[in-house]
């Protein structure tokens, strides 16, 4: 049996007198920008930067996370703003919005090299998947940048301190968040997060730019709508191209298990859905021995008997989720010793007393015909990352009962 642990939240005050929880109502996992994907030095010399994040609750009192994980100096941030903009895929925001964050009561802050510094709680009422702009002044641009690629989101840089413009039409236009951790809210004191571990599916790659369509956001939709899980915050911490046993792209799942899951604020449930770049991964090349393929099944499901006993050990339940099809797939060409590994460890995932729960979402995505591969509609035209029908189809699966409490 799972032992629900106390994690020392309950009845928590923040200064502006509002009692509740803090919870996370949005994150995104940390990683080093590849080349390609981090700004030039000097679009962020004396520079202002906006970026719209998606909230999954809501509540009258919030604070944000700023990171600085990966640098290798310490990064000053000269102001720090936040709005409501008008719309998910523009940079105008509500100027009536506009506020001020504070760290100690300075409007300035200097975050340590690997670290990551949390605002003063500021009174300010968001609603239930609602969106918020989060704009910040750099004097210096960072010595190395700490980003989030796969924001599926589109973020404003423009030259000068304009934080508080209303519209930033001359800006540089990205799809990527940078030194931007997480948002919290207060919320009522049942209040909880739920944390989704993950790679492209669960960061989102074939979901709609500015869309906010990835499986996690049709999560914290039906949990917000449901009165039992209305205070159930989901945060996003998958990462592209990401592997558990490897670095890929990010820190592979075990290395950054800490900063992702267990230091989430209010986090009482995980959801691993890892595992289809490691299989793939193995022979993109070439294939390899069966003596290979099998110490790999092995590694992975020892891998996630890691997860669940440094959860557990924080109070924390785990829900497994089995790995989809991807028979297909240009990138991987997986043949059928690849997929009967697929087959081996959702087997492993699917027996009873591995994980706490668990969501069988290959049984939701493959093609009853084919069952090697996604169904033709949920399919992004890759074989291997769902389309925007796919991620409704994961999100609507989950059932909500596994987070009522």
């Amino acid at each position: 049996m799972f032992a629900v642990v106390s994690l020392g939240m309950a009845h928590a005050q923040s200064s502006t007198g509002v009692q509740g929880n803090w919870v996370g109502s949005w994150a995104t996992s940390q990683q080093i920008p590849e080349p390609q994907n981090a700004l030039a030095s000097e679009d962020l010399h004396d520079a202002t930067l906006r970026q719209i994040v998606h909230l999954s609750v809501g509540g009258p009192v919030l604070r944000v996370h700023l990171s600085n994980a990966f640098g290798t100096a310490p990064l000053h941030f000269a102001s720090v703003h936040i709005a409501k903009p008008v719309s998910a895929n523009a940079a105008k925001i509500d100027p009536a919005s506009d506020k001020a964050l504070t760290f100690f009561g300075e409007s300035d802050v200097t975050v340590p090299a690997g670290a990551e510094f949390v605002s003063d709680p500021v009174e300010y009422p968001v609603a239930a998947g609602s969106n918020l702009a989060v704009t910040m002044h750099f004097d210096v641009p960072p010595a190395q940048q700490t980003g989030h690629p796969g924001s599926r989101a589109t973020s404003y840089v423009a030259h000068g301190d304009v934080v508080s413009a209303v519209d930033l039409p001359e800006a540089k236009k990205v799809e990527h968040w940078y030194q931007l951790g997480g948002v919290d809210v207060m919320a009522p004191s049942n209040a909880v997060a739920v944390v989704a571990l993950g790679d492209s599916i669960t960061d989102g790659h074939g979901a709609t730019t500015n869309g906010n369509d990835r499986w996690t956001d049709v999560l914290a939709r039906r949990l917000g709508s449901s009165p039992s899980t209305q205070a159930v915050g989901v945060l996003n911490q998958g990462i592209g191209g990401n592997h558990l046993l490897t670095d890929g792209l990010g820190p592979n799942v075990l290395a950054r298990f800490d900063r992702d899951v267990l230091a989430q604020t209010g986090v009482r449930y995980v959801i691993v859905l890892e595992g289809v770049n490691d299989l793939g991964g193995l022979t993109r090349d070439r294939e390899v021995s069966a003596e290979e393929h099998a110490l790999l099944v092995r590694r992975i499901e020892e891998a996630y008997q890691q997860v669940v006993l440094r959860a557990h050990a924080h109070g924390i339940k785990v829900i497994g989720a089995t790995i989809l099809p991807y028979t297909g797939s240009d990138y991987y060409h997986p043949g059928p010793a690849s997929e009967a590994d697929r087959q081996a460890i959702n087997q492993w995932i699917r027996t009873l007393g591995h994980f706490d729960e668990v969501v069988d979402l290959d049984k939701v995505m493959r093609d009853p015909a084919h069952p090697d591969r996604l169904l033709p509609e949920y399919d992004s035209g890759d074989h291997l990352h769902p389309s925007p029908a796919g991620y409704n189809a994961m999100g609507s699966a989950i059932p909500l009962s596994l987070f009522a409490h």
